[in-house]
């Protein structure tokens, strides 16, 4: 089984990595990001996603958002264009779940089956291969290409049918972004009162107010270090489809706008390439108070 990777990112590139050591035959594309290294690995480099799809019997792809999945498989020489009816491509991608059926639909009167599989952990699980991956989609299709998400995932769970990978993301997302908003105020506060940021860290991470966020982030705060594992700037591209579906749905999300405005701030301070866990900054700003060790 030859399996076509579409896109090379901070995300897909580690991704990739990993099939290939679990020794899977990789067809390999990205319109901007090299793809030298993989090949040294024992990728193929496609000159086109038409030309992955064409020499591939799965495709994943891992982009930013709508607008980029829709012209890598919808657009001139995309992927619809190459691939086999019986192929299975596979969105890896964090877009909206409307969009997600839009492209299905387009994918299915090609003979093409389409899952949404986006991915919850970030770079640092991405590189271990330890992603939580959410999919919606063809029960069949699911069960044939399960053992390849394994391979860059510890959790694969089908959650659904076609967006509902993309509406559990974006339950995640709220949830992953409103638990750094409360760490950050909790860490403010309790630096401000003169409490050592480390040893209330020491104190409550074993306690119920303990999460997988606190335990990543965290460490990240006290050190001041803010080099990206997840953009701000992505963050908020997934809270925008979040808000964009919930108002479709006429389902009230006040907390979820709140932390987007926070991260908007940061953007507009020139913050928005920074991990998510900056959005300490903003509180610490507001309060005159950094969280340091």
């Amino acid at each position: 089984m030859k399996i076509g990777f579409i896109g090379l990112g901070i995300m897909g590139r580690p991704m990739a990595k990993n099939l290939l050591k679990a020794g899977y035959s990789l067809v390999v594309y990205d319109i901007f990001a090299p793809s030298g290294d993989l090949v040294a690995l024992g990728a193929e480099a496609a000159a086109s996603n038409k030309d992955v799809a064409a020499r591939s019997d799965v495709i994943i792809t891992m982009l930013p958002n709508s607008p980029h999945v829709r012209e890598a498989v919808l657009g001139e020489n995309g992927v619809l264009d190459g691939a086999k009816a019986g192929t299975i491509l596979v969105d890896m991608s964090s877009i909206a779940p409307a969009a997600s059926q839009e492209i299905c639909a387009a994918a299915k009167a090609k003979g093409v089956v389409m899952l949404d599989a986006p991915v919850s952990g970030g770079e640092p699980k991405a590189i271990d291969g330890t992603l939580a991956i959410m999919v919606g989609g063809d029960e069949a299709a699911f069960a044939t290409v399960k053992p390849i998400l394994e391979k860059m995932g510890s959790s694969v769970v089908r959650v659904g049918d076609i967006g509902a990978g993309n509406v559990t993301k974006l339950a995640n997302q709220i949830v992953v972004a409103l638990n750094i908003a409360a760490v950050s105020e909790a860490f403010v506060l309790a630096t401000k009162a003169g409490v050592n940021p480390q040893a209330v860290f020491d104190a409550i991470k074993g306690g119920l107010a303990g999460s997988t966020v606190m335990n990543a982030k965290v460490p990240m705060i006290l050190d001041g270090n803010f080099k990206p594992g997840f953009r701000i700037e992505l963050h908020i591209k997934d809270l925008q489809n979040a808000l964009d579906t919930a108002h479709d749905l006429h389902v009230p999300v006040p907390l979820t706008a709140g932390i987007m405005e926070i991260m908007q701030a940061l953007k507009i301070d020139e913050m928005g390439a920074c991990d998510h866990s900056a959005v300490v900054r903003h509180y610490e700003k507001l309060a005159k108070v950094e969280v340091r060790k």
